[in-house]
């Protein structure tokens, strides 16, 4: 048997001073949601890392469902993966609107579909037919979100589809391990502001946004989303575990790749088979937690690990 862990991330950037309690306070209340559910006997994995994600899809201070960041026309285009580690079971959403939680209309097309990826109309087709409520846009973009989008048009904003820029916005992430052994991953996105409508980043690609594999172990990215997919990021990280380095060693080779045959930033969180941690960004910061053996760590700044109890 093995500790049940949870952990997550709320997005690699640029993060304002302004933002930083904001993004602890909501990795931490996602991760002390998932953990609840790991810690029952009974608890799914993979119902720990969507209910973690759900937590930051619906808190205004992460780049996911409410709170998603804006294409150039001002819509929303959400992507988001799901992902499970014994038979490699995947469900993919990406150009998705109008939904409050991307990452359960990930969980119905890996658990209900012969598919593993929806996109644009017949993804937002599939989730009506599905019953999922139908959320207006006022309901879902926010003041943080319109403004980012002027600063855009105006140059006063990153372009943060360039290499080398690190958005001020953040993907979230969750990798989780149940006490048998049994692993899962997710990441949700709005992607970046003022995209291209129909631009697919990283998120919902399998091996680069998320990857699983209970050989292995679990890791989920964010940052420049162009960059993590061109070395399939994740896949990358479970490979070198597979080659026989741990979780941290691991994640920090792999990024440390990235940037240097794409000059991107970015950061991922990952567990091992055992339960063993994972945390690496070369980004200014990352928001990130976990929970194991009832304590929460967490942090935003290289080298920072807040511990407490739950």
């Amino acid at each position: 048997m093995i500790d049940p862990v949870i952990l997550v991330h709320g997005g690699a950037g640029d993060i304002p001073e302004w933002r930083v309690p904001l993004k602890m306070h909501g990795v931490r209340k996602a991760v002390k949601t998932g953990y609840e559910i790991l810690s029952n006997s009974e608890g799914c994995v993979l119902d720990a890392v969507e209910a973690a994600i759900k937590v930051m899809e619906d808190d205004e201070a992460f780049n996911a469902g409410k709170g998603s960041v804006l294409t150039i026309k001002g819509t929303i285009e959400m992507d988001a993966i799901i992902m499970e580690g014994k038979n490699l079971k995947t469900g993919a959403v990406a150009g998705l609107s109008n939904v409050a939680h991307p990452v359960s209309i990930a969980k119905l097309v890996m658990d209900s579909t012969p598919h593993i990826f929806l996109a644009g109309p017949g993804a937002n087709t599939f989730a009506c037919e599905k019953g999922v409520p139908f959320v207006p846009d006022d309901e879902l973009i926010t003041d943080f979100a319109r403004q980012a989008l002027e600063d855009f048009l105006h140059g006063k904003g990153e372009a943060t589809s360039e290499v080398g820029k690190e958005t001020k916005y953040g993907t979230v992430g969750a990798v989780a391990i149940d006490r048998h052994g049994r692993m899962a991953c997710a990441t949700s996105t709005g992607g970046m502001t003022g995209k291209l409508p129909g631009r697919v980043g990283d998120t919902p690609l399998v091996g680069a946004g998320g990857y699983c594999d209970d050989a292995s172990g679990a890791s989920s990215a964010t940052g420049h989303g162009e960059s993590i997919a061109r070395v399939c990021l994740c896949h990358h990280i479970i490979g070198l575990m597979q080659s026989g380095l741990g979780p941290k060693q691991a994640t920090e080779l792999a990024l440390t790749n990235m940037n240097k045959r794409t000059g991107g930033t970015a950061g991922a969180i990952t567990l091992s088979n055992k339960g063993e941690v994972g945390i690496y960004f070369n980004s200014k910061r990352m928001a990130w937690a976990y929970a194991q053996n009832g304590e929460i760590h967490s942090g935003i700044n290289p080298d920072e690990d807040e511990i407490e109890s739950i």
